[in-house]
């Protein structure tokens, strides 16, 4: 049988030596008992070498643990798969460039966190002006028709609002996560604009901090983009798709 060398092991103080930290919480107090209840957890997930370094009281019979342990499980790197935006990814002026000589018009996007998320900080980094880390935002661009509605949009009225603008891609962004109540929006959403009948009119991209562009197309999206994407890559996505839907 071929041995694959390239072989994944989590590395801690020696290349390979399984080493891992833990972070999580238990409904157990703040002692000894509770230390121990951390120990047997872990070792029950078949984990070896087991220190419980840190524990902090977060009251109410919570407590926070730090831990450290030794896995001996390992992956086969070349057996790894995963769905990513393989679109390329240039730069303002040639992505407006290329709008131009391509699609000979501005393109228009409305963005906006919806439903109860009231965090903009993903959505603005993508649309507002200054950017971020030395990426300007899609109201920068000459191509670009970016209109950003903010926190708080109901799915409705973004839907309402890009059927009025004749838009182009709607951009939503999902920060809060709990309960996976950024998979209950976000379905939501497809779900009106299918029933409207604008899902195959315009794109529909979304981001957040646990969004990959895997969840996105399972949810129906076009495009998911997560932590570290910036407006670059959204913009060139939008434009090479769009030219490529037109010569279709």
């Amino acid at each position: 049988m071929k041995i694959s060398k390239n072989i994944i092991r989590p590395y801690g103080d020696t290349a390979n030596d399984g080493k891992m930290q833990f972070s999580f919480s238990l409904p157990v107090p703040a002692s000894e008992y509770g230390k121990e209840a951390a120990r047997l957890l872990l070792k029950q997930m078949g984990l070896q070498d087991i220190e419980v370094c840190g524990m902090r009281d977060l009251h109410e019979g919570f407590t926070h643990f730090i831990a450290y342990a030794t896995t001996t499980v390992s992956i086969d790197g070349s057996r790894i798969r995963v769905k990513v935006v393989e679109t390329p990814v240039m730069d303002m002026a040639a992505t407006d460039e290329y709008i131009s000589q391509h699609i000979g018009r501005p393109l228009t996007v409305i963005g906006a966190c919806i439903e109860s998320d009231a965090h903009t900080v993903g959505i603005d980094a993508i649309m507002n002006m200054k950017g971020y880390n030395h990426r300007y935002g899609l109201e920068r661009y000459r191509m670009f028709n970016a209109i950003n509605l903010g926190a708080q949009v109901p799915s409705e009225t973004l839907l309402a609002r890009a059927r009025c603008e004749n838009a182009d891609a709607i951009l939503v962004s999902q920060v809060v996560t709990q309960k996976n109540i950024h998979i209950k929006n976000l379905t939501h959403l497809i779900e009106l604009a299918e029933a409207e009948g604008l899902r195959g009119k315009m794109l529909f991209i979304c981001g957040g901090p646990r969004i990959t562009h895997e969840l996105a197309i399972e949810l129906g999206y076009d495009a998911g983009f997560g932590t570290g994407s910036y407006a670059t890559d959204v913009a060139s996505f939008i434009a090479i798709t769009i030219d490529e839907r037109i010569e279709n």
